[in-house]
């Protein structure tokens, strides 16, 4: 909590997400090592568990997960201040939970990366890949439960993302209201329409087991619409009354609201100066020369809409052969999800159209595109000192980070190519030039016009970028879904005193 808390009680906070802050390797003496992960969220709750008692429950993602949760069953145990409890589904059900509902069936809706005409099938193994979803989600809920059972503390519930829709009703239905229940969503919402590619049953499990929350956290005002437009169309008992930012069904009022995720400031400028960092730097620089640099930082996703920011890329050196030579387009992939067939693809697609550019293109000092394979953050905050353009074109996005790290650490005042379908947009859309994700000659023109912009202009539109990252970290971000789900536990405890009166 920050110093503007009012509230007398430090509150149990319980984050339950499908993968965990750490990951286990097992040693022959039969001890465990704890490493920790990278990302803003696993920074965000070590700066929350400094104020806060803190569980986070996750999923047990590897042979050295299961043995270590097999040798801490029932009880925490406190990892580098960080109290843990994995759940241990069968490899059956986890599969068909991971990689078959949420993974592409799930986060394709939510991207709207269906081809409606041929895809999904809804096949009789998807119903029983929705059981396993179900029954994974019951195994947290459990787990859960159990840890919770004797807490005299207000109890929040953050649970994260589309892995567990169905927690939030199996968790209620074991613990009542004694506890605040906030999911956070971390991708886009889509409209009702969206949504009419689930049958029935699962839509609206989903939406009422969402709506068994006292709050639901989403990147976006646009998202938190979204959401309570879906639930006003397809179930008749949700009612909005009016408000575009809370739902009202089986008498709870459950508020939409949008919290934007962002970066540890600290940590990644600390990364960027780190030694490691500025050699990875030294060598970027060697093999950009005086060239200018279009970068691109991705997950390989069809979301990501790579496969475009490329063809966008050979229209520029088509259109304007004068930077033929003079810029380097640079793409920084980390293959996701390879075991998905649509994803397998589409880096077979990416390569691809790299391929041919360079074919068509290169001479013997230069070669148009350079795409790096692997997961090296380090190497990713490097070259995002260096570039001169950002590309970042997502057909939908929750938020993408990216932006907001490269606006940090860039140093030759680059010009953010940014869609209008991130979530970023709504944040700093406004200092960034704004890219229609689909409109590739559109997407060229805005290159050029970041290439050839002038210097007082790109210095001003990078020092204001920086500023709103900088004003906005991921620790606000955590601190205020807190607040929020405190304030919410003590305006409960005065309406039940005022109705035992």
């Amino acid at each position: 909590m920050n110093d503007t808390d009012t509230t007398s009680e430090a509150p149990f906070i319980v984050i339950v997400s499908n993968r965990g802050p750490f990951s286990f390797t097992r040693n022959p003496d039969g001890t465990f090592d704890a490493e920790r992960g990278a990302g803003g969220l696993v920074t965000a709750l070590g700066a929350l568990a400094e104020k806060h008692e803190v569980l986070w429950v996750a999923a047990a993602l590897s042979k050295d997960d299961r043995a270590w949760a097999e040798q801490h069953q029932e009880e925490r145990a406190n990892v580098q201040g960080i109290y843990m409890r994995l759940v241990t589904p069968s490899q059956k059900h986890y599969d068909k939970y991971y990689n078959v509902i949420a993974n592409p069936l799930l986060w394709f809706i939510h991207h709207e990366l269906w081809n409606i005409p041929r895809l999904p099938r809804i096949t009789r193994e998807t119903w029983q890949a929705w059981e396993s979803y179900i029954e994974v989600n019951q195994m947290f809920a459990e787990v859960v439960a159990d840890s919770i059972k004797d807490e005299k503390r207000p109890v929040i519930v953050l649970s994260q993302d589309y892995h567990l829709y169905m927690f939030p009703q199996l968790l209620r239905e074991k613990v009542g209201d004694k506890v605040q229940i906030q999911p956070f969503v971390h991708i886009p919402w889509p409209g009702p329409d969206g949504w009419r590619i689930l049958p029935e049953e699962m839509r609206s499990g989903i939406l009422k087991s969402l709506l068994a929350s006292d709050r639901i956290g989403f990147q976006t005002k646009k998202d938190a619409f979204n959401f309570v437009q879906t639930c006003r169309f397809y179930l008749d008992d949700a009612h909005s009354h009016g408000s575009r930012d809370s739902i009202t069904y089986k008498k709870r009022r459950v508020e939409a609201h949008a919290y934007p995720i962002s970066v540890d400031v600290e940590q990644v400028q600390a990364i960027a100066a780190e030694s490691q960092t500025q050699l990875l730097k030294s060598q970027l620089l060697q093999s950009i020369g005086g060239r200018q640099l279009i970068l691109r930082v991705d997950r390989v996703e069809p979301s990501k809409n790579i496969l475009r920011g490329l063809e966008a890329y050979r229209v520029l050196l088509d259109r304007h052969p004068k930077y033929q030579g003079k810029v380097q387009m640079m793409a920084l992939l980390v293959p996701s999800r390879m075991e998905v067939d649509q994803y397998q693809d589409y880096l077979k697609d990416i390569m691809a159209e790299a391929g041919m550019i360079n074919a068509e293109y290169s001479d013997s000092l230069w070669e148009p595109v350079n795409i790096i394979l692997g997961n090296n953050y380090h190497r990713a905050i490097a070259a995002m000192q260096l570039y001169d353009v950002l590309l970042v074109n997502p057909i939908a996005d929750g938020m993408n980070l990216v932006a907001k790290e490269g606006a940090l650490v860039n140093e030759r005042d680059g010009v953010l190519l940014l869609s209008e379908y991130a979530g970023a947009f709504y944040e700093i859309g406004e200092h960034a030039l704004t890219i229609p994700p689909f409109d590739i000659h559109s997407t060229a023109e805005a290159m050029n016009q970041a290439l050839q912009m002038s210097a007082d202009e790109r210095h001003k539109r990078a020092i204001a970028l920086q500023k709103i990252v900088q004003t906005n970290d991921v620790k606000t971000w955590f601190n205020m879904q807190v607040e929020d789900a405190m304030k919410s536990h003590h305006a409960e405890g005065k309406s039940s005193e005022a109705s035992k009166k």
